[in-house]
């Protein structure tokens, strides 16, 4: 079976990790700081803080702008859970605004009418978190001048979008928002095993997420060398030395990986021809990474026969993503529907992109879904 995707794992990559497992730090080591240095370092960003998962990222992300009780928090419902469950962990709500349908991107027309509207009524939510859907920049500079209108804070949720551009920069800059996060599950850019980062530019919430990912403890030359205080209710969400190895060792491959899955996004672009589908629209403001290459079906019946069909043939195709909104979770909020998010979903597929996918795979995915429909 052609799996959507899948990690890329060589051997230099296992010696770096067997090395840290040989030395003296396997938790709290010297490679967590070295692999944020230099995932900022990449990215142009001021600082950056590595913990376990994407979801404990967006989760201290939240807590260092102040997401508290009463406040809202809006993201896109194109998105996995944690996208909006990282509000709920800070006892905030969550609301949605709708995408471009033929993006799955944060839509800034919904945005800009919904911020009107909230305004108006004495609602407007403390953050916003636009979802990078699929490898691709929603449109930060418009976002952020809406955003900044009102006084909101800004999340990129960037988990998709390790190594893309955006306006002639790498998206996680922060130029256009307060905190950037990454995700480093196995299925994206690279992967440290799990793993996350937030990323930013502002002192103050760097040292708030620093804070917050080891229990809310500091030290300080105040006090004795063997002692700790805590200021803050934190939490144990630090990534490992053995995890960022893994992630410094993939850092090194980012550019092949990037080069290998844009390769693939212009041969399915080139040679798909059938009129039943049509890959998601790109922004000409800048290029995704690729971490998944959907295409829009033409209807819901549509998508699932395409499903089972590439199933059956070897060919794991996947659905990204289902709204948030529609998980019996969220039912319960009475969150309303959106149009183009449902117009989205009901016609969106993912089709297999990664390192290791060969021309003959390639080739053999594009003949079945050119053949798919025939009589």
């Amino acid at each position: 079976m052609i799996p959507y995707g899948r990690q890329n794992i060589i051997e230099e990559d296992i010696n770096d990790v067997c090395e840290t497992l040989r030395s003296d730090f396997l938790t709290q080591g010297p490679k967590v700081a070295e692999f944020e240095q230099a995932i900022s370092g990449y990215c142009q960003a001021k600082h950056a803080v590595a913990v376990n998962s994407a979801t404990s990222a967006l989760h201290l992300a939240c807590l260092a702008l102040g997401v508290g009780v009463g406040d809202w928090v809006w993201t896109s419902p194109i998105s996995f859970v944690a996208s909006a469950n990282c509000a709920l962990y800070c006892n905030a709500k969550v609301d949605f605004v709708d995408v471009d349908a033929d993006s799955g991107l944060m839509s800034v027309t919904a945005l800009e009418e919904k911020l009107a509207t909230a305004f108006a009524e004495g609602k407007l939510p403390k953050v916003i978190i636009p979802v990078h859907f699929s490898g691709q920049s929603c449109d930060m500079q418009a976002i952020s001048i809406t955003a900044k209108k009102y006084k909101v804070h800004v999340i990129e949720d960037a988990c998709h979008a390790l190594g893309a551009d955006y306006l002639e920069s790498k998206v996680g800059n922060c130029e256009y928002s307060d905190i950037c996060v990454f995700s480093f599950h196995p299925v994206k850019m690279i992967t440290t095993g799990e793993g996350g980062i937030a990323l930013t530019n502002s002192i103050t919430y760097y040292e708030k997420i620093m804070t917050l990912r080891s229990h809310g403890v500091s030290k300080s030359r105040q006090l004795p060398p063997w002692a700790y205080e805590q200021h803050h209710l934190g939490y144990n969400y630090r990534m490992s030395d053995i995890a960022a190895t893994l992630g410094l060792s993939q850092l090194k491959r980012l550019g092949n990986f990037v080069t290998k899955r844009r390769h693939i996004a212009t041969q399915y672009k080139e040679k798909l021809n059938n009129f039943r589908f049509k890959p998601i629209l790109q922004s000409k403001q800048g290029e995704s990474s690729f971490h998944l290459y959907p295409v829009l079906v033409t209807d819901s019946d549509t998508r699932k026969a395409l499903y089972d069909y590439l199933h059956l043939n070897g060919i794991a195709a996947q659905v990204h993503y289902i709204p948030i909104y529609q998980q019996p979770y969220y039912k319960k909020m009475g969150c309303v529907p959106l149009p183009n998010s449902e117009r989205c979903y009901e016609r969106i597929i993912s089709l297999p992109i990664f390192y290791d996918l060969t021309s003959d795979e390639l080739n053999f995915v594009i003949q079945t879904l050119n053949d798919f429909g025939e009589a």
